[in-house]
């Protein structure tokens, strides 16, 4: 997980929250590294003031409802949410480790090994989504973390309750990612169904075994395109023979033609279980594969900590238990792009349906450049400092404050 220090714009803290650094960015929102005042890590995302109204606050509300509704070992939880607040904001479980797009960027694409043991974990994550009556509508290579204790699904903001025909969209437009959306939901059908996060899955999996996904284009409308025609077949160069039929069937052009999760799963046990590996196994691989470093504190600068009085209690740093930060580089960061790239996908998109091609501002990018954040009303920066939290993270937070003061422009 990237964690870059705080602006010296964005808040304190959120909801009681202290907020120790930014870890994602979008057009709608902000997503900082928080911890709660017992100490617990969070994953808090804020909406942006600039974009809130009464379409936005509705949509933001509706994610909060779904995350209260959903649950499963794969699903990062729902922690605390506040939809009426100003700004909006929720917390969600923190996972410590890269995205699927990050580490396939960065190491390379999975051996077939763990690309199986990777669609049979998600297969099944999303199958306790769809029995309680969900969609997730925007499963991609950016959505899936890498944690210690294996992969998890984030981001529900685009879910709906499958039988619904309700959105929130305006007609005559699509909101996803389109290099992992399903010819229906391109085309803007209604009412969706759960062959909709088969073929994502289908596009994560051949993301996480090649490097790529099924369709690439720079220009928008020729993407809509190729993922819209039934002659345009999927791209599953790379991929490795074992998972192409597989592949093939996720990737079906009709969504009747697609696969259950449960006959996915079954597959890529067939897989597993042809290289000599039990599932359980190719699980254990899969996270020790892609757990991120456990020692990334090594490379900060040092700090130096006021020892406290000789009669005061502090609790010691837990030996057993690792904070990963990753210094922000020294290049910029690249612009995100309207076609997922092998660099991390930021986000979604909302493009107008092929059908209006012509139309001005067809397709917009939904994640873009971070915007500042005002800081609340409340507790200042200063007070909030002075609450009591663990050593190491007051230790992670001065150390990540020191790295932007010494590369900040002023």
């Amino acid at each position: 997980m990237h964690i870059a220090p705080l602006s010296p714009h964005d808040p304190a803290q959120l909801g009681g929250y202290e907020l120790l650094g930014r870890i994602g960015h979008g057009g709608m929102g902000q997503v900082y590294l928080g911890e709660s005042p017992g100490g617990e890590p969070a994953a808090v995302k804020v909406i942006k003031p600039a974009v809130v109204d009464s379409e936005t606050r509705q949509r933001f509300a509706q994610e909060v409802e779904i995350l209260k509704t959903i649950w499963g070992a794969r699903i990062a939880a729902l922690l605390d949410a506040d939809a009426e607040a100003e700004p909006p904001w929720l917390a969600t479980e923190y996972i410590e480790g890269l995205d699927l797009s990050r580490h396939v960027a960065r190491h390379g694409p999975l051996p077939s090994l763990l690309a199986a043991s990777l669609g049979a974990t998600l297969a099944e994550a999303l199958a306790t989504v769809h029995k309680q009556g969900l969609l997730h509508r925007d499963l991609k290579p950016a959505n899936v973390l890498l944690g210690p204790n294996g992969p998890k699904i984030i981001d529900f903001g685009l879910a709906v309750f499958a039988e619904s025909s309700v959105s929130l969209t305006a007609p005559n437009t699509v909101v996803g990612t389109p290099s992992c959306m399903p010819p229906e939901q391109a085309r803007g059908d209604r009412p969706l169904t759960s062959a909709v996060d088969v073929y994502a899955l289908g596009a994560v999996v051949l993301y996480a075994a090649s490097g790529h996904l099924p369709y690439q284009a720079a220009n928008i409308h020729v993407l809509f395109h190729q993922v819209t025609d039934p002659e345009t077949a999927p791209d599953l160069s790379g991929a490795p023979g074992e998972l192409v039929p597989l592949l093939t069937a996720m990737l079906a052009h009709k969504a009747e033609d697609r696969p259950a999760l449960s006959d996915i799963v079954q597959q890529c046990r067939a897989v597993i279980e042809a290289q000599g590996c039990k599932v359980a196994q190719a699980r254990r691989r899969l996270t020790t594969h892609t757990a991120a470093p456990s020692h990334m504190l090594d490379g900060l600068p040092p700090t130096v900590v006021t020892p406290p009085p000789p009669t005061a209690f502090v609790d010691l740093p837990d030996p057993g238990r690792a904070t990963t930060v990753v210094l922000p580089s020294t290049t910029p960061e690249p612009v995100p792009t309207l076609v997922d790239r092998p660099t991390p996908p930021s986000g979604s998109l909302i493009a107008k349906t092929p059908a209006d091609p012509t139309s001005p501002g067809a397709a917009t990018a939904a994640d873009g450049p971070s915007a500042s954040l005002p800081v609340p009303s409340g507790p200042s920066r200063a007070s909030s400092r002075q609450r009591r939290h663990s050593p190491q993270s007051r230790i992670t937070a001065q150390r990540l404050r020191e790295v932007y003061a010494a590369n900040a422009a002023f």
